[in-house]
């Protein structure tokens, strides 16, 4: 009988190994896509991470990391202005959104699930216009995610949290609550900490310039003018435009 036992627990784990084997090659080539970045790699990652998540469905890092290649798929997309780009935007915001707060579920008291939850969201609502996602309910949600993601880790991915919260309470349309004060508080304290940013310095300008076009208007020209020297061509032609506002 013992050894009738131990044979079919060896013949079990012979057969539960491979699928254990195979959810593992999905995490590996997801992160490898996610890595080489694009649009089509980008997601085809949030695919792999998903079938790793069949396998293993308390998995906190595949759930926000299939968040976060969802989220660029749509960003990129955007960027990209491929066809059908306000469908991927919405789709697969909504899709990483929810990704990111079974993360938060799973584990609570780390950053990646509420940080990606706040981006998530964004790109939903660049999908389906940002009143769309304020009358669903999205903007308390979306703000105490940052929030929550800011006061973990305010330093995570360079400062993420700050940013993404700065930008928040500049983006919101004045009746959904923006606060330009807000927003500039936390920008500043982005471009302390990373000064050379672009990214920090495009964001910054344009809140300043929202808050006094007039009292700020030569700190907002530096900002722009040092972004057109140091960023991407994208930061280079929105600094550019900025620039033409002034």
């Amino acid at each position: 009988m013992k050894k009738f036992l131990r044979g079919s627990i060896i013949i079990l784990f012979c057969l539960c190994l491979p699928a254990t084997l195979m959810a593992q090659d999905y995490l590996s080539e997801a992160q490898a896509l996610f890595d080489q970045g694009g649009v089509d790699n980008l997601k085809q990652a949030g695919d792999l991470y998903l079938k790793y998540i069949e396998a293993n469905p308390n998995s906190y890092e595949a759930h926000w990391k299939a968040a976060q290649a969802y989220r660029n798929y749509g960003d990129e997309a955007n960027k990209a202005q491929v066809e059908g780009w306000k469908g991927i935007c919405k789709e697969y915001g909504n899709k990483a959104m929810a990704l990111a707060e079974k993360a938060t579920e799973i584990e609570p008291d780390k950053v990646e699930g509420y940080y990606f939850y706040g981006l998530s969201v964004a790109v939903y609502s660049d999908g389906t216009g940002i009143m769309t996602a304020i009358r669903e309910g999205l903007k308390g949600k979306t703000q105490s995610s940052l929030e929550k993601a800011y006061e973990i880790d305010k330093m995570y991915n360079d400062g993420g949290p700050m940013i993404a919260l700065g930008r928040f309470w500049f983006v919101l349309p004045g009746i959904a609550g923006r606060d330009v004060d807000k927003s500039v508080e936390l920008l500043r304290e982005f471009q302390q900490n990373f000064p050379d940013d672009p990214e920090g310095q495009i964001y910054l300008a344009e809140s300043l310039m929202k808050k006094s076009k007039k009292q700020f208007g030569d700190e907002a020209k530096g900002l722009l003018e040092k972004a057109v020297q140091n960023g991407d061509a994208d930061q280079k032609a929105k600094a550019e435009k900025l620039l033409k506002k002034l």
